[in-house]
């Protein structure tokens, strides 16, 4: 039986970085994550809007990446959600770059407000 001769690859075969996708627009992260956290409380724009203090057409700009929020908006709407800062920042964050331990729960933020 002939032996299969191993023939190593060359060294200087270039090799393609990885791709990495663009970073999102802060304020187009922060509204798709106010977004989805009203949706999922079953709420609508009129509801949190009222609730923030803020007006119907402000709140559907912040939440489709049209406008940039001041801190003081995005606190009283995160506040009119059910949350903080730090659970929306969380939320921002794991759309952005997954938790690792998904199935042990990972970090709870927004979406974890009914």
């Amino acid at each position: 039986m002939a032996s299969l001769k191993v023939i190593p690859a060359p060294l200087d075969v270039p090799v393609a970085p990885p791709v990495r996708r663009p970073d999102p627009l802060l304020r187009e992260l922060l509204g798709e994550t106010l977004r989805s956290a009203r949706q999922r409380q079953g709420r609508t724009l009129k509801e949190v809007a009222t609730e923030a203090g803020v007006s119907i057409t402000y709140l559907s700009e912040v939440e489709r990446g049209h406008k940039e929020a001041s801190s003081e908006v995005v606190g009283a709407v995160t506040r009119a959600l059910g949350g903080s800062l730090v659970d929306l920042l969380t939320d921002m964050t794991v759309r952005v770059v997954p938790p690792l331990d998904t199935v042990a729960g990972g970090a709870e933020g927004l979406h974890a407000v009914a």
